[in-house]
């Protein structure tokens, strides 16, 4: 930044004598112009080695200016270039590296036109033609991350199908110039939502505490819990004083596991998805033992994901985020509503996506999918043929429309295969059914939806990954009294005499509600608590991998 500085005190008055003197800036214009020429445009992706990502949409940018440079002018290096590198030193805030925006040739280059002019030299058009490219390659690919992710989540198979924010970048660029507004302008892409604003501050609260040295480890060994005593206690201290776990020393036995230091576990266990008892186990214990450059590598990550997100969900809407095995229902910021869900298991992982919202089944039938049909039904049938009457499950003949029903004793299971098995397998309502007693549907290309569930042990487990892709919702008749609360002739003794009629009733949402299915690993709780949760679909390596890597031309 010192380099900016000293280029336009230092060469200004000078630039501008030789601009007068020697037409520098059109000479400039005449080099920018030149290597957009049909000869060159197509070898127009590389400049002082570093990659143009943007070469597909320089040229346009420069041609609207008539090729004027946009980042200098007779008067030397403009204001906004160094509005610009101060903006990209700042990426490191975000989670992102600055010295992907060609930070190292930008500042060689202002180092070199300062000494050209301090030495009563003229600045080269050439090199100014490379700093002004540079610089405008480094807005726009700067601009790209902060509107829609350093990383395309298809690039990596992330499962993510929400559509990136998208936006004329080469237009926000010829206003910010124009209006010399550079910072406001990528102030405007980056994500607005308070969670994303506030886990860049834990990011630099857990930079301060890595520089520091970490947190401290807690040595391995039994169990510890109220009234152990111990310097594996004092070690527990320290580590929940470093994350505010735990708010200030004690003053008496450091080595005794009181009351303050249960409550600080308690903390702890709750915003790391583990089992809420105060006692520090194996599952506590790693937790604990997570180094905090892992810590600030999934910080990191998970702000990627929020780059990839809309901008704004909306004033109401159903959240679930796969990671925490949680749903809750947000209306103007605020959770109304929250309650425990079962998601896929790895072999068979919930996708991100959004939806929406427009109707649920009371009593619902399940058309078996044919991947559950041939791995978990079929092999059921065939060790007990007694399986289809007890699952209450139909069988038809194919899965056209039409298509006729036929007595499962008339099939011999034994010849049917994962290969040839082309029934489609209804399972009838009832309180056994797959899906419960309500499933909730936002129409989706991946026939995933919210649903009951009978099996509501599953619920009471820590990690909860054992469906086939669909989520299992802990409370479905709170969740569906919520959806038609404006209708007054769904009350709650309504919707359990439907319920109880064991018959199938698709009921309209009066008022249809978008649906977001996420996976968040780090994330702020409503209270502005931070949270971690254990990546239980590996998608966090990958993503982190692919942040380390250079990024692709546009």
């Amino acid at each position: 930044m010192s380099l900016a500085v000293a280029f336009v005190l230092a060469g200004g008055l000078l630039l501008a004598e030789s601009v007068r003197a020697g037409s520098l800036y059109e000479q400039v214009a005449e080099s920018l112009q030149s290597r957009f020429s049909p000869s060159a445009e197509e070898h127009m992706t590389v400049c002082r080695g570093d990659l143009l990502c943007s070469s597909a949409v320089l040229p346009r940018f420069y041609a609207h200016r008539d090729f004027q440079p946009a980042w200098i002018n007779d008067q030397g290096l403009l204001p906004q270039s160094m509005s610009l590198i101060e903006a990209i030193h700042g990426a490191y805030q975000e989670g992102l590296r600055p010295e992907d925006y060609h930070l190292a040739n930008i500042e060689a280059l202002i180092d070199e036109a300062v000494k050209g002019v301090t030495g009563y030299d003229s600045p080269e058009p050439e090199k100014l033609a490379d700093l002004d490219l540079l610089l405008t390659d480094a807005f726009l690919l700067y601009a790209s991350h902060l509107l829609s992710g350093h990383v395309n989540p298809e690039s990596i198979q992330a499962e993510w199908f929400i559509p990136a924010r998208d936006a004329n970048l080469v237009e926000i660029l010829q206003n910010a110039v124009a209006e010399e507004r550079i910072v406001e302008a990528l102030e405007r892409l980056r994500p607005n939502h308070p969670d994303y604003v506030m886990l860049k501050q834990v990011l630099s609260e857990y930079r301060t505490i890595m520089k520091c040295g970490g947190w401290t480890t807690v040595p391995r060994g039994p169990k510890m819990q109220k009234g152990t005593r111990g310097e594996r206690v004092a070690a527990l201290r320290s580590r929940l004083l470093a994350t505010g776990d735990l708010e200030s020393e004690t003053e008496d036995d450091r080595e005794y596991f009181d009351d303050v230091l249960e409550q600080a576990v308690l903390r702890f266990q709750g915003r790391h998805g583990l089992k809420v008892d105060g006692i520090v186990g194996n599952a506590t214990l790693a937790a604990l033992n997570v180094p905090v450059q892992a810590r600030i590598c999934q910080t990191k990550v998970n702000l990627e994901r929020w780059r990839w997100l809309p901008h704004d969900f909306g004033q109401r809407y159903v959240l679930v985020n796969i990671a925490s095995f949680g749903l809750e229902v947000v209306e103007h910021q605020q959770a109304v509503m929250k309650m425990r869900v079962v998601v896929g298991k790895r072999a068979r992982r919930t996708p991100v996506f959004a939806g929406t919202m427009t109707y649920m089944e009371f009593n619902p039938y399940w058309n078996i999918p044919q991947t559950i049909a041939r791995q978990d039904i079929l092999p059921s049938i065939r060790k007990d043929p007694a399986y289809i009457a007890k699952a209450n499950i139909r069988v038809f003949e194919g899965w056209h429309s039409g298509a006729q029903e036929i007595k499962p004793e008339s099939v011999d299971w034994s010849q049917i295969t994962e290969g040839n098995l082309t029934f489609k397998l209804r399972q009838e309502p009832g309180p056994f059914n797959a899906l419960g007693r309500i499933k909730f549907m936002f129409p989706n290309k991946f026939a995933v939806y919210l649903h009951d569930t009978p099996a509501r042990e599953l619920f009471e487990k820590t990690k909860r990954t054992f469906s086939s892709g669909c989520i299992r919702i802990a409370r479905p008749i709170e969740l569906a009294a919520y959806l038609v609360q404006d209708d007054p002739k769904w009350t709650a003794p309504r919707i359990h005499e439907a319920i109880d009629s064991n018959e199938r009733l698709v009921v309209r949402v009066p008022e249809p509600i978008a649906v977001y299915i996420l996976y968040w690993t780090a994330w702020l709780g409503r209270d502005g608590t931070v949270n971690f949760r254990e990546d239980v679909y590996g998608r966090d390596e990958v993503l982190e991998r692919a942040l380390k890597e250079k990024p692709p031309a546009s």
